[in-house]
């Protein structure tokens, strides 16, 4: 049997690899401390949960659903959009609900390229962006996102050439895996670009609902011309700690989300409908969850950065996202300094070349980890520092 060429050029996944090296690790009685993935470890709020639950119960929801979604869950997604953003969306028409937003961000090129075209891609960044190119058969071009231009992708160093084959640009605020922010004058260059090179936009953007010190995340859409050039993704998971539960959306251009939804109606089902009774809730209902949550995830950013400016790593306190981006000493590739932490000191980081070549020199490090086990953590990375020389 031979397997298609796609399957042959598949990379693993990277938290495939790392979740099994975990588990060889626990399976020979090790105890690891991972601050590898970023799965919120706070329960999903229970308001959330009891209306989940009422839905399951009801045999309606028992049926297949359809792939745009509830006509209510579009709604209440516009409505969260206009009261977080202040931006009007149709519902019918530039709404689509996702069985979570990497589902919506690995189909969607399969909406804009053609085999041979090309995907701008940011380096380092979500390794769905460029497979979900390579599924469609494009190919991608990598945006340099560097400390000296605060992890931004500079435009302006895209050759022409480049940009006048390219159908798509991805961008990523707040960012994973660096952390970083981007405001409304990168938004608007951005927009500018794709109008100029005549591209399309997908802004991943999960994070903006985990920000810190009194930040606020911008949507892409809010920016004049943003729902003209592109499409955001959004998610219940980290705004919600829902990463369980799969479910998301796509909201912008409706040639866009049209695309993207029939796509859809022919490989998948839709979501269940109890899941998105749930989302429904999570946005209607209470949102002092989010500044609860963000309170945690602050308190825990605070302290890491403490510790890991302590044992001599640089790190630029993050505004927004649950990630923290670690320079490491040049005398280290970033593989090598993530075996060494888990041999010396069983704690798992995720090495930054994992998420493309300008992530190297980086780890990154998430805050999604319970108390007990981040204080474990410090404690192994002060007592490993104590022991070894960094050079």
């Amino acid at each position: 049997m031979r397997l298609a060429k796609r399957i042959e050029a598949l990379p693993p996944y990277l938290f495939v690899d790392i979740t099994k090296k975990i588990a060889e690790r626990k399976a020979r009685g090790e105890d690891v401390v991972s601050f590898a993935i970023g799965d919120p470890d706070i329960p999903t709020p229970p308001h959330i949960i009891e209306r989940l639950s009422q839905a399951a119960r009801d045999p309606a929801n028992h049926r297949y659903p359809e792939s745009e979604g509830l006509p209510q869950l579009r709604h209440a997604i516009a409505e969260w959009y206009k009261q977080r953003f202040g931006v009007t969306l149709d519902p019918d028409k530039e709404v689509l609900p996702l069985i979570g937003s990497k589902e919506g961000i690995g189909h969607i090129a399969l909406c804009l390229v053609n085999a041979g075209d090309l995907a701008l891609v940011p380096d380092p960044g979500y390794p769905v962006y460029s497979i979900g190119t390579m599924f469609a058969g494009g190919e991608t071009y990598p945006l340099p996102l560097t400390e000296e231009n605060d992890f931004l992708p500079d435009l302006d160093q895209v050759p022409p050439q480049v940009a006048q084959r390219a159908k798509l640009l991805w961008i990523n605020y707040p960012n994973n895996p660096t952390a970083a922010v981007a405001g409304v004058d990168f938004f608007a260059n951005v927009i500018d670009f794709a109008r100029k090179y005549d591209l399309a936009v997908c802004h991943d953007t999960p994070y903006t609902e985990v920000a810190f010190d009194g930040y606020r995340p911008i949507s892409l859409m809010e920016v004049p011309g943003g729902k003209e050039v592109g499409v955001e993704f959004h998610s219940f998971s980290k705004s919600y700690n829902m990463t369980g539960w799969r479910i998301g959306m796509a909201v912008g251009n409706a040639h866009m989300i049209n695309a993207l939804m029939r796509v859809k109606s022919n490989l998948d089902s839709g979501i269940p409908q109890a899941i998105q009774y749930a989302a429904i809730e999570a946005l209607r209902g209470p949102q002092d969850c989010i500044g609860e949550h963000n309170a945690i995830y602050q308190r825990r950013r605070d302290l890491m950065v403490k510790v890991l400016g302590e044992i001599g790593l640089k790190i630029r306190p993050p505004q927004a996202s649950l990630y923290l981006w670690v320079k490491i000493p040049p005398s280290f590739s970033s593989t090598e300094f993530a075996a060494k932490l888990l041999d010396e000191a069983g704690v798992v980081v995720t090495p930054g070349i994992g998420y493309g070549r300008y992530g190297e020199g980086y780890i990154r490090l998430s805050l999604t980890i319970p108390d007990d086990r981040l204080e474990e953590g410090i404690a192994r990375l002060r007592t490993w520092y104590n022991n070894v020389k960094l050079t």
